[in-house]
């Protein structure tokens, strides 16, 4: 962290400047022999700065979809927003939680290894004391759950990767269940504690109640998809196969489709007044001979050359030439 100097420290610095009693040049080079970082192999960096905002751009979208999920379960104000992604060691994590607290423990295929869903008890409790009726209020001591409040927990939390599978879809599609639920930390091992982790922390609140919800993701669950998470994945997009069966019905949609088809005798102007005074018997000049074929549009696109003709009594064309594309330009010509 940079620190900052106060007023009387800049001046104090100043003045030892002007005197003598500090070099310049010393200062240079203590500067340039401060450049080396220490580096704590434990907390090895495995996200870059890319796949941080990645994670940030997935879990915001996750956010949303758990503030309206428990917005109707709970019929109250619910605001949920992503504070902060960071990664650190899992022994890290596991002792930065409460003694108490909810974990949901969960799979995600077809990501490989466990991630664990954190949730405050004040947040827990609150929103057990809404869904049996009450105001969502955290009771002052937080005491081991009965087995029907674990059974209602469960119910609650196994819902919420509904959302998570929604907001990874962007990414990878992940089907997410829920493995099982701890109250104590101290018997949940998911990695060994020097595995580096992502945390993803949201802000909760839920009526008057606030606490935080962490998102554990351990790197090696991630490391497959890595790829994926770079700025080239979201904004280069893939082409995506489609099955047989896909092209099957679409090509039976297109087949049913209705088209209107037209034959063009051919063009000429005339004004009102003519047109008011056309009798029959009348003959109209045309802008194009006789022996010049007729131009057939489906829709308004010249799709065919024909000639005029009869069958069992009835008006048809004959198709002589089929138009490709770029030639319709000539022919309007």
């Amino acid at each position: 962290m940079v620190d900052v100097l106060s007023q009387n420290e800049i001046d104090a610095l100043l003045a030892a400047l002007s005197s003598g009693e500090m070099d310049a040049e010393d200062l240079k080079k203590e500067e340039v022999t401060r450049k080396v970082s220490v580096y704590d192999f434990k907390r090895a960096v495995r996200f870059s700065k890319d796949h941080i905002r990645s994670l940030i751009r997935i879990h915001e979208n996750f956010a949303r979809y758990l503030t309206t999920y428990f917005s109707a379960q709970l019929r109250t104000f619910v605001q949920i927003n992503v504070v902060d992604v960071e990664q650190l060691p899992y022994d890290e994590f596991i002792r930065s939680i409460p003694k108490m607290t909810i974990l949901n423990i969960f799979e995600a295929e077809p990501l490989e290894g466990r991630m664990v869903l954190e949730v405050h008890p004040n947040v827990a409790y609150a929103m057990l004391d809404r869904v049996l009726g009450g105001q969502g209020i955290a009771p002052a001591k937080m005491n081991s759950l009965t087995e029907i409040e674990t059974t209602i927990m469960e119910r609650i939390f196994a819902r919420t990767f509904d959302s998570l599978q929604e907001a990874w879809k962007t990414v990878i599609d992940i089907s997410p269940r829920l493995e099982a639920l701890e109250t104590n930390p101290q018997f949940m091992q998911v990695v060994s504690p020097n595995e580096t982790i992502a945390l993803i922390s949201f802000s909760t609140k839920i009526g008057d109640t606030t606490g935080m919800i962490n998102l554990c993701i351990p790197h090696v669950v991630l490391e497959p998809i890595m790829p994926r998470l770079s700025v080239h994945h979201w904004f280069v997009s893939q082409k995506k196969e489609r099955i047989p069966e896909e092209v099957h019905i679409l090509e039976q949609r297109v087949h049913k489709a209705k088209l209107e088809i037209k034959a063009e005798l051919g063009e000429t102007n005339i004004t009102v007044k003519e047109f008011l005074e056309l009798a029959v018997g009348d003959v109209l000049s045309l802008n194009k001979p006789i022996e010049e074929g007729l131009h057939v549009k489906v829709g308004d696109k010249l799709k065919f050359i024909g000639s005029p003709g009869t069958i069992r009594d009835r008006l048809a064309i004959q198709v002589d030439e089929i138009v490709s594309e770029g030639a319709a330009e000539e022919y309007d010509e």
